[in-house]
């Protein structure tokens, strides 16, 4: 620790802290545009500048000087800086002043109006006069792809995209080319970004050069509503802020959460907003001579029951990626009323079985513990699209440390350098059993850390078994090396969908005597299976179903409702309050930010209401009882914002199972990261991020 004074306010910080995180300690506020906590030190806006007592007779920038760079007083007094003086005051406004020589007089038309750095800055250190009588500088626009609108005449070349694009995303495709008055930032051949991150930069942008394209003229910040919630377009439960404007979300913004998402989020999080009003279900429909037909609730909720209580406790149920627990619950509820044990939340022939402990399928180090790891093994994952913020987590940390990385499945372009070690089980076995290259790596690491993907665990050509066998296989490696062991549980399994982990800890999978949701399809397609309820489920064969009787409870017309013979249509995440679980098993709530369409309702409630009707009421009238009930039952779905972790000694007896596959490939269990669930595919511009997306693979191609 160091001491310094701050306006003659003595403190203690860490001697690495620069000048502006001592004042911010000391309460004083510095005004900034290229400075960001997460980005490397640029030092080239001035705006933060500062006097320092003893230094140089001109002010310093706080952002690029260390308090290790200030010198004592001559008796050995603590360092002194101030921040309020009139030496500051007027390096700051004639720093302003020179940014706003070129700057346009856009304000009124502009989208960051009302959100700008600079506006407010100017209103503190701006003149109300300009010295400068010649043109301004005129800049070209350049195109940087579907998502993000670039105004550069704006630009004040802080170079904070810059920055984010190739210290966080990843991907060398943006720089500032030329010097002084002629200086531009360019993606260099003025091509579209290829991240999944890139909608950041808008965010970051200090002034309105970077906006967002899809949003551009649709509100004003004071307009909007803003509702703090989580998103659910992947697993990792990014905290999200809703803007919504009448009976419309018009945006979506990250929130600060330093345990899961720092401030970014994928661009399927941020524009996925368009897709929650295209191609939505606002009206019960009863399919009618082979057509699907409008009806009233009362019909269809009637039909519904006919059908079930003909089908005795031949009834089955999918939940789909996007349900949350409240009506996964409710759903197995009124299965069980029927005596039908068919319930099932995974993907198709998944090796995760219900007798496993919540070690197993959980990401137990956390996300945030990623940067704690000092050796990385992916296995049939690709957290690029998977999960885009986990993988810019684990490239923060390879950068940091420069931590040896190794693949076993896809090879597929990551963010960072890796080893290819193999294609499928056999590499994996290999490994488990201290061969190969990267085994020498792994007995050297202190904290590994084994990432076993969906890609991995789930196989509809080879079966369950093979998914089984990844997990035992991959706990053995765990365990082999010092991933498993006290105070570090480093066997993490990653999900792609948000409904996934919430499903498995409520126990919506088969029990009872029920099969998984490719049996339940096959005993559908063999007339087995009277009904079958798709809980938002649109990613299984639905050709499959043969002529069961297909209940589609879901937001979007997509392909469970094209096969359904009734559709019940519910809410989506924006419109009601959902409990889900996110992959490190940290149980989150999304609130409710507009209402449904039309006659949607809550997927609960649709529940409810057809137990009613079926003569068989479920205990619950509210959303208060229905929570209070899973709470009772399952205890750790109340502690919001927590993680119920799994034990190590629950992981390392996943080691020790039989292991019977001899051979298996990994892949992604996610083809098309802008596609991958109903309300992105509604999405119009999701649809052209996918064919963009195409397009670069195949030029690099």
């Amino acid at each position: 620790m160091a001491s310094i004074k701050v306006n003659g306010q003595l403190i203690e910080v860490p001697d690495y802290y620069t000048l502006m995180q001592a004042a911010e300690a000391a309460g004083a506020e510095i005004p900034r545009f290229c400075y960001h906590e997460r980005l490397s030190v640029a030092g080239n806006c001035r705006m933060c500048l500062v006097e320092v007592k003893g230094g140089p007779p001109k002010p310093q920038p706080s952002c690029a000087m260390t308090i290790k760079d200030m010198r004592p007083g001559p008796n050995g007094e603590p360092p002194e800086m101030f921040t309020n003086t009139p030496m500051v005051k007027k390096a700051r406004e004639g720093v302003m002043e020179f940014l706003l020589i070129n700057h346009p007089l856009d304000c009124p038309i502009c989208d960051q109006g009302g959100e700008c750095d600079l506006q407010d800055q100017a209103m503190a250190y701006g003149v109300d006069k300009n010295r400068f009588a010649e043109n301004k500088r005129a800049v070209e626009d350049k195109y940087i792809g579907l998502l993000v609108k670039t105004s550069m005449n704006r630009c004040i070349h802080c170079t904070r995209c810059v920055r984010f694009t190739t210290e966080v995303a990843g991907i060398a495709e943006m720089g500032l080319l030329g010097r002084g008055e002629d200086a531009e930032i360019t993606t260099y051949l003025e091509k579209a970004l290829s991240s999944e991150l890139q909608g950041n930069v808008i965010d970051l942008c200090p002034v309105g050069a970077l906006t967002s394209k899809p949003y551009a003229f649709n509100a004003r910040p004071w307009e909007v509503t803003k509702t703090e919630s989580i998103d659910i377009m992947d697993a990792v439960g990014s905290n999200i802020r809703v803007d919504s404007r009448g009976r419309e979300v018009v945006r979506i913004l990250p929130r600060v959460n330093d345990a899961i998402n720092e401030e970014w989020i994928s661009d399927k999080t941020r524009f996925i907003w368009d897709g929650l009003k295209s191609q939505r279900l606002d009206r019960p429909y009863v399919r009618k001579g082979g057509k699907l037909q409008a009806a009233s609730w009362d019909e269809a909720l009637a039909t519904v029951a006919a059908r079930v209580k003909k089908a005795g406790s031949k009834v089955g149920a999918i939940a789909g990626d996007l349900a949350a627990v409240e009506e996964m619950y409710a759903l197995k509820s009124l299965l069980a009323s029927v005596g039908s044990g068919m319930t099932d939340v995974r993907p198709v022939m998944s090796g995760i079985d219900p007798s496993m402990p919540r070690s197993a399928y959980v990401f137990n180090p956390t996300i945030a513990g990623i940067e704690e790891a000092d050796a990385i093994v992916i296995i049939g994952a690709n957290p690029r699209r998977e999960a885009a913020l986990i993988n810019a987590r684990i490239r923060k940390t390879w950068r940091a440390k420069g931590l040896p990385i190794a693949v076993i499945g896809e090879r597929a372009e990551f963010t960072y350098e890796y080893s290819y070690l193999g294609e499928g089980f056999e590499t994996l076995a290999e490994l488990a059993a201290g061969k190969g290259p990267f085994a020498d790596v792994l007995a050297k690491a202190e904290r590994p850390l084994i990432i076993v993907g969906e890609g991995a665990v789930s196989h509809a050509k080879l079966g369950k078994q093979v998914g089984r066998d990844t997990i035992a296989l991959a706990a053995k490696l765990a365990t082999a090396s010092k991933a498993v062991a006290e105070g570090w549980n480093g066997f993490a399994l990653l999900h792609n969908a948000a409904s996934r982990v919430g499903g498995l800890d409520i126990g919506f999978v088969p029990h009872d005597g029920g099969v998984c949701s490719a049996d339940q399809i096959a005993l559908a397609g063999k007339g087995e299976l009277d009904v079958l309820f798709m809980l938002g489920a649109d990613e299984y064969n639905m050709a499959a179903t043969g002529k069961a009787f297909v209940v589609y409870i879901g937001s979007h017309g997509d392909a469970g409702a094209h096969r359904a013979d009734v559709i019940l249509p519910a809410a989506t995440y924006t419109e009601k309050s959902g409990t889900y679980v996110n992959t490190e098993g940290r149980v989150q709530v999304t609130n409710r930010a507009v209402f449904p369409p039309g006659e949607a309702k809550e997927d609960w409630a649709i529940i409810r209401a057809l137990s009613g009707v079926m003569g068989k009421p479920l205990p619950f009238n509210s959303l208060i009882q229905l929570r209070a009930a899973i709470y009772i039952e399952y205890p750790h779905l109340a502690r919001v914002d927590q993680i119920a972790s799994g034990t190590v000694a629950d992981t390392a007896k996943l080691a020790k199972a039989v292991i019977k596959t001899k051979s298996a490939p990994f892949g992604s269990a996610i083809a098309d990261f802008y596609l991958s669930n109903p309300i992105a595919r509604a999405s119009t511009v999701m649809g052209e991020c996918a064919a963009i997306a195409v397009g670069l693979r195949q030029a690099a191609e």
